[in-house]
């Protein structure tokens, strides 16, 4: 496949980024220095990575969207803006979980093998909540996705059974102090997600034409929007 250009493009946290590859090399990266720049900034990325590139969008093979779990707004924001580059180009619309994103991208960085060891990326969800998975070191997955309240005592299971975990991710970073004391808990401070830990993935499932339908795709929020009763007055 002589054009295999892919436009990737990461929402799902605080920090907006869209990265784009061929073959699934990357070749130039736009990353927000701020926070929750999505609803302004994220077409303005990509037309700025196009034109870093040389490119223009209609020279795209196709385009893929971390798709969750994670920030809600932020998906909506990214999924949309995917869907309708899509729709636009004719191209086809690559979906990948934004955990196994960015347990791919920590084991470019930090590449290792090593048994009794599990790698546990985690995305921010609120106060000590956070959205996680379990990997083994060699990429293989351990524990499916799920929501977590995190204390001290959340991996004791783990940790008798002589597993050493290292946490990274942006909803890591808040337990750098819960664990500090713990010598089988490392966490990886700053290691937030960005587009182009999409690249090789998104490659392979190009190759596999592994395609989402762009009419009904929807993110992986995990967790349904919980709508709360008020309380009725105790005069009512």
């Amino acid at each position: 496949m002589s054009n295999s250009y892919i436009l990737s493009i990461e929402t799902a946290t605080n920090l907006c980024s869209v990265s784009l590859s061929n073959h699934g090399q990357n070749l130039c990266s736009v990353v927000g220095n701020e926070p929750n720049l999505h609803a302004t900034k994220l077409t303005v990325f990509i037309q700025e990575l196009m034109d870093k590139a040389g490119m223009s969008l209609d020279q795209l093979a196709a385009v893929a969207v971390s798709m969750g779990p994670g920030s809600y707004t932020g998906l909506r924001i990214g999924v949309s803006t995917a869907k309708g580059l899509c729709y636009a180009l004719d191209i086809p619309l690559i979906a990948n979980n934004t955990l196994e994103a960015l347990k791919d991208g920590f084991m470019a960085k930090y590449p290792q093998s090593v048994d009794k060891v599990l790698l546990l990326p985690m995305i921010d969800a609120r106060r000590r909540e956070v959205y996680t998975a379990v990997f083994h070191t060699d990429g293989s997955l351990y524990k499916e996705t799920e929501a977590l309240i995190i204390d001290e005592h959340t991996f004791d299971g783990y940790l008798n059974d002589g597993y050493r975990l290292i946490l990274f991710g942006s909803g890591a970073d808040k337990f750098m102090t819960t664990f500090e004391n713990n010598d089988q808990v490392q966490v990886i401070a700053g290691f937030d997600s960005i587009a182009n830990y999409q690249d090789e993935v998104s490659y392979k499932k190009f190759v596999d034409q592994k395609f989402e339908d762009v009419a009904y795709f929807e993110p992986f929020y995990l967790k349904d929007f919980v709508a709360t009763t008020p309380k009725k007055s105790p005069l009512l």
